[in-house]
């Protein structure tokens, strides 16, 4: 499975993936810190991130669909470390206020989305179908690592040189991995010509119909929507909870989410031996539970008496959260693959994720508000709530009975 064209794939994600998971955090640390601002900021700001999937997303996965990909991912990578360098540059030069730092952020966000389009949507042309779900938990083995390594790092160089600075980190992981994606060598169908704006909406129309209707796959991706849901709750009030309500150090906060990447490597490192148990169904449906549980064990870090004591139980919390999507995303992804022709992957990718990401850009917002006026710890309270929902109705669907082929293989 792992040929030498892959591994420089592999290489490429997981180093750009640690630089992401840096700058996650410094961008949270840099509205609340640096820019004094509130979880409703924050919650602008997730929205930011996400809002080119809800304005472009659609757009994006047709024409991506008619173009080869390989040279889209170099292209984005390398755009998206100009625009991050933008942000320390903004800073130095004093100009940087939430407004701005949002256009840069949508602006990146952008370029993420074609790069995301084409990066999933190329991965099956590297690896064949029987393999996609061990390549799938490779992957994510390698993102579980980075989002260990990643807050950690984030947390110590926003300690140590301040938040706008530590967005340059995230740059250069995104120019590292441009040149290794451009060592891959692989034959791709031309890009398609004569493409016309009817035709480019038919084609949209066309891969919205197919997610939803003759793929099977309308009720997991209901039932990911709805997690969504409770996953941008928890991002917009996870940063405040832990920096304002719990007063802990950026470094702490760091090694918070360190604790969710050491169980996501390990969720990722028994996923396939637990899908080939207990099938995919079923495997989704039990990491939706233990991810409920997880949001579940954060919310009694405020009861916990002490810094030390809060740190702990938080750590544990997003450690069970990690756990959960460390197990679950191989078996999402390589089941949507499995099912969806090559000609469709990008178009059925980015209509689900650009559905999942309009969930956050509207929710984010909302849970900033609602935060601000009720506490982060009622709204910390209310995604226990939609988790637990997102289980039991995946729990009561046919799709419980679910197993892809790979789990044979």
């Amino acid at each position: 499975m792992i040929s030498a064209d892959f591994a420089r794939y592999w290489r490429a994600d997981a180093v750009s993936g640690m630089g992401t998971y840096v700058t996650l955090l410094a961008l949270q640390a840099l509205v609340l810190l640096t820019l004094d601002g509130t979880a409703g900021d924050v919650g602008w700001l997730n929205a930011a991130r996400w809002l080119p999937y809800l304005v472009v997303g659609l757009l994006v996965g047709a024409l991506v669909d008619g173009r080869r990909r390989l040279p889209l991912m170099v292209g984005t990578d390398l755009l998206q470390a100009v625009l991050l360098l933008t942000i320390p540059l903004l800073w130095w030069l004093g100009a940087l206020t939430l407004p701005v730092l949002l256009v840069v952020v949508v602006a990146y966000g952008t370029a993420a989305v074609v790069n995301m389009a084409a990066s999933m949507s190329f991965l099956p042309r590297l690896v064949d179908g029987a393999d996609l779900q061990r390549a799938h938990a490779r992957i994510d083995g390698a993102d579980a690592v980075s989002s260990t390594a990643g807050p950690a790092l984030g947390g110590v160089l926003v300690s140590a040189v301040g938040a706008p600075l530590t967005v340059v980190v995230d740059a250069l992981t995104y120019v590292f991995s441009a040149l290794t994606l451009r060592r891959i060598s692989v034959d791709e169908p031309p890009a398609r010509t004569g493409v016309t704006v009817r035709g480019l909406l038919a084609d949209v129309v066309e891969g919205v119909r197919w997610a939803y209707g003759p793929s099977g796959l309308r009720t997991l991706a209901l039932v990911t929507h709805g997690w969504f849901v409770g996953s941008a709750i928890v991002g917009v009030v996870l940063a405040p909870y832990a920096l304002v309500t719990l007063d802990l150090s950026a470094a702490r906060f760091g090694l918070v989410g360190a604790a969710g990447g050491v169980g996501a490597l390990a969720g990722a490192a028994v996923t396939t031996a637990v899908g080939r148990r207990l099938g995919t169904g079923r495997t989704i449906i039990a990491c939706h539970v233990v991810t409920t549980c997880g949001v579940a064990v954060m919310l009694l870090a405020g009861g916990a008496g002490s810094a030390t004591g809060a740190f702990a139980v938080l750590a544990a919390g997003q450690a069970l959260l990690g756990l959960a999507m460390g197990a679950s995303n191989s078996h999402e992804m390589s089941y949507r693959q499995l099912v969806t022709p090559d000609e469709l992957q990008a178009r059925t990718n980015t209509t689900l994720r650009s559905a999942n990401r309009a969930v956050i850009v509207v929710v984010a917002p909302v849970a900033g508000l609602l935060a601000d006026a009720l506490g982060v710890r009622v709204l910390l309270a209310a995604a226990v709530v939609v988790f637990a929902l997102v289980a039991v109705a995946l729990a009561v669907s046919p799709f419980r009975s679910v197993r892809a082929p790979v789990d044979a293989a």
